[in-house]
């Protein structure tokens, strides 16, 4: 989680997930990201079948591959991090993203705060923004804190609870949020935040729990979300939240 717990501010507030969602499928890093969780699962040990089969399993059971990993393996998972996010070569594969970054310019701060939510450790989280050049834009990240053999994360209700405690929200309802995991933004509207995107890439080729899937192959066109908006591109929130930008 970040750090420190904030005091109670009224504004709303703006969750950004970040993997996904900040930068396009299509710069490959959840295919780097699923070779990499791959291989440690194989260097545990596990015959390259089950190894496979344990990757989807733990990812789609706990929202990340890692969740099960700790639980039913005790591995160290700072030293997963160090393997698989920290190995990433974020470098060559992301660049500055100027649009993203005058979107996050253009939200009026006098009413609304920014702040970044991932499942990723805060190591990993620090570098993608910095990387696309929005970092001084982000006021705070609520992250997995791997340092911790209990840490929570996204879909469970415990995650978005600190993460509310931790911003010093008391109103889910002021809370907008964006997610490329359906199962993510689903959870948050459940608790009552009031304004949950999906970011959905359709027919982007991607790799989910270490399977490739094109993305929204599992949501059919027109599908009842609840209530959820859907965009492919981050700027569209410009069309779907035009009250928290500046006039």
């Amino acid at each position: 989680m970040s750090s420190p717990q904030e005091q109670h501010d009224e504004r709303s507030i703006v969750w950004l997930d970040v993997d996904n969602t900040l930068y396009s499928a299509s710069a490959g890093i959840s295919h780097a990201m699923g070779t990499r969780i791959h291989a440690y699962f194989v260097g545990l040990g596990f015959p390259e079948e089950e190894a496979s089969k344990l990757h989807h399993r733990y990812y789609s059971q706990y929202g990340l591959a890692i969740r099960g990993l700790v639980r039913h393996h005790q591995i160290d998972p700072l030293d997963f991090d160090r393997k698989c996010d920290g190995s990433l070569p974020l470098e060559e594969l992301l660049k500055p993203d100027p649009v993203l970054r005058k979107l996050l310019e253009d939200i009026d701060r006098s009413k609304t705060r920014v702040w970044a939510l991932t499942n990723a450790y805060h190591t990993h989280a620090t570098r993608v923004l910095r990387i696309l050049g929005v970092d001084d834009l982000i006021e705070g990240i609520v992250f997995c804190n791997y340092s911790d053999p209990n840490f929570s994360c996204k879909p469970e209700d415990e995650f978005y609870q600190k993460a509310m405690e931790k911003a010093g929200v008391q109103d889910p309802s002021k809370c907008y949020f964006i997610d490329d995991s359906r199962a993510n933004v689903e959870a948050a509207r459940r608790l009552g935040w009031g304004h949950c995107v999906h970011f959905c890439e359709r027919g982007l080729l991607h790799v989910e729990g270490g399977k490739p899937k094109y993305i929204g192959s599992d949501i059919e066109e027109g599908e009842d979300t609840s209530g959820i908006d859907a965009v492919s591109k981050v700027d569209e929130l410009r069309n779907v939240w035009p009250e928290i930008f500046k006039q």
